[in-house]
């Protein structure tokens, strides 16, 4: 099929509600490789996996080296173990770093694999995502840090081919992470949306992540027992995901990338402290408007029913709606706030805007930026 004709993929299996990991159960295979951070042991749910793939009559090994932004030593480290395993299943369970780690795993075994001559079995991927950020459990996406700089890596070989949300696996989460993952999860909806490769498929799945965020989010942050907001939160994390995985995101996830491998910044909080800048930036407030994203966040404000008489004030209300929700999430009003030297931020504004070009989210922006430009946003910012 021509690459000419516009598409929409969605690879992954998706089971969802509490409790949906007894789906476990029913898996086939002789034995699991498992990739899970130490959290997910210490509470518990890396046991259920084992007991529950044990039922299904597979073996487990089990990998908890996972840590915040996993670089090319920890997937080296794992795939020396996943070889040795010889797993026919392998099993993501945790944050967005567990998932990227067992997306690496797969994406260099089967490179290795190229090179040396042989073909790589592919095994049964299965997502358990333990956070509603990253929309990792059904993207073609991973970030790996490689040499202190953020790769991302998008191939479709690396997607999960099962995505359990089973919303128990999030429960008690700190209200930091909370309000991270799920701005991720909003700025996800709304790259994809005024992406240059939206289509009506991926809009339709982005008003809907929009939506259920700006309603579900604040409730879990403030009552992280309310089991029907967590759920809803989880969803719109897949929803969104899937939306981007066929649209594409934009310069906010390759400044977040930049200065979060620069700054170790949290992804989500790197999203979140330039996002009003980037959207201000895509709709030209200032200056000659942009139609297309100035349209589409007027779009997005009046599904939320806020002040749209006209374009411009939609784009408007849209923007000042999604400061509001940021800074009731607790999120700090700029980059200083934390903590980070002004002498070493504009040392490393060159660097980070080169990276940010260079990212392979940057061509789908609905704006071609210059990296003056980038660098602005980041000086707005700080």
């Amino acid at each position: 099929m021509e690459d000419k004709f516009e598409n929409f993929n969605l690879k992954s299996k998706i089971y969802f509600n509490r409790e949906s990991i007894q789906l476990l159960e029913q898996v086939t295979g002789s034995r699991a490789f498992i990739v899970a951070d130490a959290i997910m042991g210490k509470l518990g749910y890396l046991q259920k996996v084992i007991d529950y793939l044990s039922k299904a009559g597979i073996s487990s090994v089990v990998f908890t080296g996972v840590h915040p932004d996993p670089d090319v030593n920890v997937i080296a480290d794992a795939m020396k173990l996943y070889k040795k395993s010889d797993a026919d299943v392998l099993v993501a369970l945790g944050g967005g770093s567990s998932i990227d780690t067992a997306k690496g795993i797969m994406y260099f075994a089967c490179n290795l694999g190229k090179a040396m001559g042989q073909e790589m079995k592919k095994p049964l991927f299965i997502a358990i995502p333990s956070t509603s950020g990253t929309g990792s459990e059904v993207t073609n996406f991973t970030v790996i840090t490689s040499q202190k700089e953020k790769v991302c890596i998008i191939d479709d070989f690396i997607a999960p081919d099962v995505a359990i949300l089973d919303s128990s696996c999030i429960d008690g989460l700190p209200q930091r992470i909370v309000a991270d993952t799920g701005i991720d999860v909003l700025v996800h909806s709304i790259e994809a949306y005024v992406s240059k490769k939206a289509t009506d498929f991926t809009d339709a799945l982005a008003e809907k992540a929009v939506k259920l965020i700006f309603e579900n989010l604040p409730k879990i942050y403030n009552d992280s027992k309310d089991s029907e907001a967590r759920d809803h939160v989880q969803n719109a994390s897949c929803i969104a995901g899937i939306a981007f995985t066929n649209a594409g995101l934009g310069i906010n996830h390759s400044l977040a990338h930049a200065m979060g491998g620069s700054f170790h910044i949290p992804h989500g909080r790197s999203n979140a402290l330039l996002l009003n800048a980037v959207m201000e930036y895509n709709a030209s407030l200032v200056g000659n408007a942009s139609e297309h994203a100035m349209e589409k966040y007027a779009k997005l404000a009046s599904i939320l029913h806020l002040p749209a008489r006209t374009t411009r004030e939609g784009a408007v209300s849209f923007i000042e709606a999604v400061d509001k929700l940021i800074k009731s999430l607790g999120v700090e009003d700029n980059i200083r706030s934390l903590g980070i030297k002004e002498d070493e931020f504009q040392s490393a504004l060159n660097h980070m805007a080169e990276t940010a070009m260079q990212d392979r989210c940057t061509p789908t922006n609905p704006r071609k930026p210059s990296k003056e430009e980038l660098i602005h946003i980041y000086q707005k910012c700080y």
